[in-house]
């Protein structure tokens, strides 16, 4: 979200990567956009291999290798212009053209492993044994070391993340069809948390070997990440047509369709889930997730957790369910086989971060404030070791939302949006109380609660590929009067998949929206926007203790870095009261536990929804949660005489530090420059 870059180069490759970006999902807006540099920067040649790419995968073919022999005269020295003209050719029978270009492209790119290939494959094709066999022995060697460059990045551990990612990348570099490279590069960056170019790398690696299962299913894993359920479930039942009621897939599967609201679909699926017949440990903490997001009995998601650590003590992910479930009491014995297990050197890091998060999380139930820090600290530190994160960044995208979003802003724009009023949007910190807030809404006849939703951040991502060049929010000022009502009605058709029971209204509790809160006043200018605000300290330091999915909420593991977004989040929605005085309703975690039916009355006020007894009794309703918080939602609110953060406040300075202000006067909002 930073300024628009004044530099051609940097235009440049905004446009070549947004173009490329396209190539997956939609070949023609590819072809297009390529198409659309070629007009501005004749014969570039990276636009014109993307052109050909895209003309290759919709079927465009005629006319594909007179390009390419044009290409090759305006670019004699690019070896990627040789090698395509030369795949086209042989493809096309013409041997002996194919083989001139394959010649000059190992001439000019010794080290192309799969060049050598295919000009081994035309030598024999022409009759030349000797030449074929010294290509393919080229490609041989090449292959080998590129298998070992794999191999090594494969054994990377934690901490080498970075040279692992490089490694591979250049094996994909070098070779831009290894399906072996592309899968483990897409394997490592769902690892890490980058999980947007994890997807790319996996799709990739599938469109090159439609086939491999393990490819498909990191995919399908991928899209899970990115909040694509229905995505992700498209490629879980593909492959449940050769592998039916695979246990993995299967626990895959159940949760997802939770999140989707099919959850008469996902129980009946539980009812013929049999862990026992597979009876590991992963299949078993599967089972426990599926059945806990669903809302059955806890006794049943307690024994599947306890039944998978039986079979395995040493799987972190397990412990740590059973820590997230916030109800369950750790036995003595339980405490002693975490502590026997962090003694071992041969677990992952990965895993390892699990136990220390749930073994702090035993220690604090029993009042060892002191040790429990210590196993939260190492699981954090752990933790951010394998993810990037960049809070600089962060501030300067809100730093832009408060240059672009003014007064002046929205006079400019009142009543372009849809009229629609079905949203209620909940923003703000993760550990803050959304999902209870969300809990009360969904207990009200009109309101069908769903969960954090991406749909309001595709919009933003779809926009930025749409006006290549151009950066969030900036673009905002450019965008044609309709294409504001446009925008409001593609997020509502993109929910509607949520949308099961035919209620008038429904919940998005994606608490990364305050950020978008002058998109969305823009593009739904009736919907209602609700800060769901928790003290500083006891919302940072729930963060710090909780062991969020992999490559979500990264700012979550370094306490000064949990501080500044807090900090970042406030002045950002605080912008917003400034600007639109009234439109967000907040609602203070600590007066809702205080005072719960006076804050749930003032909230269905704002909501202009008619007060309903059952908001007062939300742990009765019984429906879906996929969050950690899914089994605090389903009892009354207990009102505490401490929060937990102050029993570690000596510990939390750096949190404090980068905080500022914004703790030692909450709930007021401190001023801002």
């Amino acid at each position: 979200m930073q300024q628009e870059s004044s530099t051609s180069g940097n235009t440049l490759s905004t446009q070549l990567e947004a173009a490329a970006a396209l190539l997956a999902s939609d070949p023609e807006g590819a072809a297009t956009g390529s198409s659309e540099i070629l007009d501005a920067c004749p014969g570039q040649p990276q636009a014109l291999l993307l052109l050909l790419s895209a003309l290759k995968v919709i079927g465009a073919d005629d006319g594909v290798a007179d390009l390419l022999k044009g290409m090759v005269e305006d670019h004699p020295n690019l070896a990627a212009i040789h090698y395509e003209l030369g795949l086209q050719l042989a493809a096309n029978g013409s041997v002996t053209e194919a083989i001139a270009h394959l010649q000059r492209t190992v001439a000019l790119e010794p080290k192309h492993p799969m060049a050598w290939r295919t000009l081994g494959h035309q030598l024999a094709r022409s009759g030349d044994r000797e030449g074929a066999n010294k290509a393919y022995i080229q490609h041989l060697r090449l292959s080998l070391r590129e298998l070992k460059l794999i191999e090594d990045a494969t054994a990377i551990g934690a901490g080498e993340e970075t040279k692992a990612e490089k490694m591979l990348s250049q094996a994909v570099a070098v070779s831009p069809t290894d399906v072996h490279a592309r899968r483990q590069l897409g394997e490592l960056l769902l690892r890490i948390g980058q999980i947007r170019e994890a997807k790319e790398s996996l799709e990739r690696a599938l469109q090159l070997a439609p086939k491999c299962v393990s490819t498909r299913f990191l995919y399908g894993m991928s899209l899970t990440q990115m909040m694509d359920w229905k995505g992700a479930n498209a490629q879980i039942e593909m492959m449940m047509k050769d592998y039916p009621n695979h246990p993995h897939l299967l626990g895959l599967l159940i949760g997802n369709l939770g999140v989707l609201g099919e959850r008469q679909k996902a129980l009946d699926l539980l009812e013929d889930f049999h862990p026992e017949e597979a009876n590991t440990p992963m299949v078993w903490n599967n089972y426990a997730l599926g059945a806990r997001t669903l809302g059955v009995a806890g006794d049943a998601v307690i024994a599947a957790y306890r039944k998978s650590v039986e079979l395995d003590p040493s799987y972190g992910a397990s412990w740590w369910g059973l820590a997230d479930l916030k109800t369950y009491r750790f036995s003595a014995d339980e405490i002693r086989s975490m502590r026997e297990q962090l003694k071992r050197n041969d677990i992952p890091e990965g895993t390892r971060s699990y136990i220390e998060f749930a073994l702090g999380n035993a220690l604090e139930a029993e009042k060892a404030y002191a040790e429990s820090f210590e196993h939260y600290r190492k699981g954090n530190e752990l933790r951010r070791g394998y993810f990037r994160y960049n809070a600089d960044a962060m501030h300067q995208d809100m730093m832009a939302v408060k240059s672009v979003f003014t007064p002046e802003f929205f006079n400019a724009r009142k009543n372009l949006g849809s009229p629609a009023r079905d949203p209620i949007f909940i923003v703000g910190m993760p550990r803050a109380g959304s999902t209870l807030i969300e809990q009360i809404l969904a207990s009200h006849s009109k309101v069908e609660g769903t969960m954090e939703l991406a749909e309001m951040s595709e919009v933003v991502v779809n926009l930025m590929k749409r006006h290549a060049g151009k950066s969030y929010p900036y673009l905002l000022a450019d965008l044609a009067p309709d294409e504001f009502r446009e925008l409001g009605e593609g997020y509502l058709e993109h929910t509607q998949y949520q949308r099961q029971l035919g209620r008038p209204f429904f919940t998005d509790k994606a608490g990364n929206n305050f950020l978008h809160i002058g998109l969305i006043q823009v593009i739904l200018p009736n919907a209602k926007i609700i800060d769901a605000r928790r003290h500083p300290l006891a919302c940072g330091f729930s963060c710090y203790k909780q062991s969020f999915a992999p490559g979500s909420l990264l700012f979550t593991y370094d306490q000064t870095e949990i501080g500044r977004y807090y900090r970042d989040y406030v002045e950002a929605v605080a912008h917003f009261d400034t600007v639109l005085p009234g439109r967000v309703h907040r609602v203070f975690h600590e007066q809702l536990v205080r005072d719960p039916e006076a804050e749930i009355r003032r909230l269905l006020e704002y909501c202009e929804l008619p007060f309903e007894e059952g908001c007062l009794r939300f742990y009765e309703t019984d429906r879906s949660v996929r969050t950690s918080s899914s089994e605090q939602v389903r009892q009354p609110i207990q009102k505490k005489t401490e929060e937990a953060w102050q029993h570690y406040e000596a510990w939390l300075q750096p949190m404090k530090d980068a905080l500022g202000d914004v703790w030692t006067v909450y709930p007021e909002v401190p001023r801002f420059s």
